[in-house]
C-alpha cells in the first residue's frame, strides 16, 4: 500500500508533468513509467553487483562499463541541460534496445517516444522521483516501484475504446484469491490492458508460494513462461509490460495481438484465464476467428471472448472472467449458445453478481464474475450464486472507503463451498441445480433464482392519520391566533 505521504509526493510529480504541458493521463503514466523503469534497472544492477562482489564472481551487467552516464545514479546528479542531452540521446535509445532488436521488450518499445520537452521539466521530475523513492525507503516499503505504479494506474479516470476500462485492484485481488494460482500455472489475459490480473497473480504467488523462487525450474517458469497477455492498444501494451517488469517478472509475454481474430491461433495452451474483456464491442464476422463463430455466431465481443477462453484453455484449465450482466440473461441465440456451451460441455462453478457501482467513475454497468473449468465432457452440477452488495467502497463516482464489504465473506464461502448447500434462496449465496438452469433456458442471472423475502409492515389506519392531521391543523390555527394577539 502507498502511504499518505507517498501519495502526496507522487501527486506532486504528477502535477509537475501537468504544469509542464503534459496533460494526457496516459502520456503522463507512460513517461513516468520510462523513468521508473530506468531507475529500477540501475537499482537492480547495484544489487547484482554487490552480490557478485560478495561471492567473488565476475559480473556482466546490463549497462556497458564504458558508459556509466546511462545509469540513473550518474545522470540524475547532472545539471538539467546535460541530463536532458544524455537521456534523450543515449539513455532512452538504450532502454528501447535492451535484449537486442528481436527481443520481446524491444518489440513493444519500438514505437515508444520520450516526450518530456524541456531540461527544466525533466530535472524537476527526476528530482521528484528521487524524493518519493527515498521517502518510501524510510518507510521500509517492499516492491516500491510496483506499488507506485499501481497508484499511478489508479489515476486513469477515463474509459478506453470499445468499452475498455481499468479493473479496480481490490476486485482483481478478490478474483485472483478465488482462483488461487499455482506455481505450475500458465496464465493468460487476452485483453490485458495494464496487466493488472497478471500482476495480481504474480503477487499472490510471491505471498503464498515464496518457496517456488528457490527452485530453479519454477523460478524460470515464473520469469519466462508463466504470464501471457495480449493487447491491441500500443500505449497500454507498453504500460502493461512495464507494469509486469516493475513487479519483478523478468520477461513477461506481453504482445500486440487481436485476440479474437484469425491472427490468434492459441488453443489448449493455458491453465488459467483471468480477464475483464471489453464490453459492448461489435465486430464484423470477417474480423473474427472461424473457430469462435462455430461456438457462438455473434458480433458481440463479450460473447466471443467467452468462446475464446474455452478454446485457449487446456482441459482442466480454469477461467474467471468479468462479464456484463446481459451475457447471463440475453435471449438471443448467440447468448444462449455460449451459456449452453459452458454449462453442458464444461463445468460452470460460480456466478458472483457485483453491484453496478463497482466500475465507477468509468462506467455504471452491472457486471458479474463467471467461474468455470474446461472439461470438454460436462461436469456442471450445482452452480454457486453470490449476490455482492458492497465491495468496501461507496458505489457513487467518488468511491470512498466504507465499512460494508462482502469480499471477505465471498472468499470465505467459496473456499468452504461444501457448507453452502443448505442455504435458502433468500440468503446472499445459494446453489442452483443443473436441471433448473437447463429448464430456465440457461438463464444465469441471480435474480432468476433468488427468492425475495417480503416483510409485512403495519401502517396506521386512515382514521388515525386523519385525526393526527386535524390535531396539527388545530395547533397551527391556535399558533396563528396567539401571534395575532401579540401583534395587536
Amino acid at each position: 500500500m502507498i502511504t499518505g505521504e507517498l501519495k502526496n509526493k507522487i501527486d506532486k510529480v504528477w502535477e509537475t508533468f501537468w504544469t509542464g504541458g503534459i496533460t494526457n493521463p496516459l502520456t503522463v503514466i507512460e513517461q513516468f513509467t520510462y523513468l521508473l523503469y530506468i531507475k529500477g534497472l540501475d537499482d537492480n544492477e547495484k544489487k547484482k553487483e554487490a552480490d557478485a562482489e560478495l561471492l567473488g564472481l565476475e559480473f556482466e551487467g546490463v549497462f556497458p562499463k564504458d558508459k556509466p552516464q546511462l545509469r540513473w545514479s550518474i545522470f540524475s546528479n547532472m545539471g538539467p541541460d546535460e541530463m536532458f542531452e544524455v537521456i534523450t540521446r543515449e539513455v532512452f535509445p538504450f532502454i528501447k534496445n535492451i535484449g537486442g532488436k528481436e527481443s520481446i521488450y524491444s518489440k513493444f518499445m519500438k514505437d515508444a517516444i520520450f516526450v518530456i520537452p524541456t531540461p527544466s521539466l525533466l530535472a524537476r521530475v527526476v528530482a521528484g522521483i528521487n524524493g518519493l523513492l527515498q521517502a518510501s525507503n524510510i518507510d521500509g516499503k517492499k516492491d516500491t516501484l510496483g506499488d507506485l505504479y499501481e497508484y499511478l494506474l489508479s489515476k486513469l479516470s477515463t474509459a478506453g475504446t470499445n468499452g475498455q476500462f481499468r479493473t479496480p485492484r481490490h476486485i482483481i485481488d478478490m478474483i485472483v484469491r478465488l482462483m488461487k494460482p499455482t506455481p505450475e500455472d500458465i496464465i493468460v489475459d487476452p485483453s490485458a490492458g495494464s496487466a493488472g490480473f497478471l500482476v495480481g497473480a504474480g503477487e499472490y504467488l510471491k505471498e503464498n508460494h515464496s518457496d517456488m523462487f528457490f527452485i530453479q525450474g519454477l523460478r524460470e517458469h515464473f520469469n519466462q513462461n508463466m504470464f501471457h497477455g495480449f493487447e491491441m492498444d500500443g500505449t497500454m501494451l507498453r504500460i502493461g509490460a512495464m507494469n509486469m517488469m516493475l513487479h519483478g517478472v523478468d520477461n513477461p509475454n506481453i504482445a500486440y495481438r487481436d485476440s479474437l481474430s484469425e491472427q490468434n491461433k492459441d488453443a489448449e495452451q493455458y491453465t488459467l484465464v483471468l480477464a475483464n474483456p471489453p464490453f459492448k464491442g461489435s465486430l464484423d464476422y470477417e474480423s473474427v476467428s472461424n473457430d469462435l463463430l462455430k461456438i457462438t455466431k455473434t458480433k458481440k465481443t463479450e460473447l466471443l471472448f467467452l468462446a475464446l477462453f474455452v478454446r485457449m484453455l487446456k482441459k482442466g484449465g480454469r477461467c474467471a472472467s468479468i462479464v456484463p450482466d446481459g451475457v447471463l440473461f440475453g435471449s438471443s441465440n448467440a447468448h444462449k449458445s455460449i451459456r449452453k456451451e459452458i454449462v453442458d460441455n464444461h463445468k460452470l462453478e460460480a456466478i458472483i453478481s457485483m453491484p453496478s457501482g463497482v466500475f465507477k467513475p468509468y462506467a455504471g454497468v452491472s457486471t458479474s464474475i463467471v467461474i468455470f473449468t474446461k472439461t470438454g465432457a460436462g461436469g456442471t452440477d450445482n452452480v454457486w450464486f453470490y449476490d455482492m452488495k458492497a465491495d468496501g467502497f461507496s458505489l457513487d463516482d467518488k468511491r470512498q472507503p466504507i465499512e460494508a464489504n462482502d469480499i471477505p465473506d465471498i472468499l470465505d464461502r467459496f473456499n468452504n463451498i461444501e457448507f453452502e448447500k443448505g442455504r435458502n434462496r433468500n440468503e446472499q449465496s445459494f446453489f442452483v441445480t443443473l436441471d433448473e438452469i437447463r429448464n430456465s433456458a440457461y438463464d444465469l442471472s441471480i435474480t432468476k433464482y433468488q427468492e425475495i423475502q417480503y416483510q409485512e409492515k403495519q401502517y396506521e389506519s386512515p382514521k388515525s392519520i386523519v385525526a393526527k392531521i386535524k390535531q396539527l391543523e388545530e395547533e397551527i390555527i391556535n399558533g396563528i391566533d396567539t401571534l395575532e394577539e401579540i401583534l395587536n
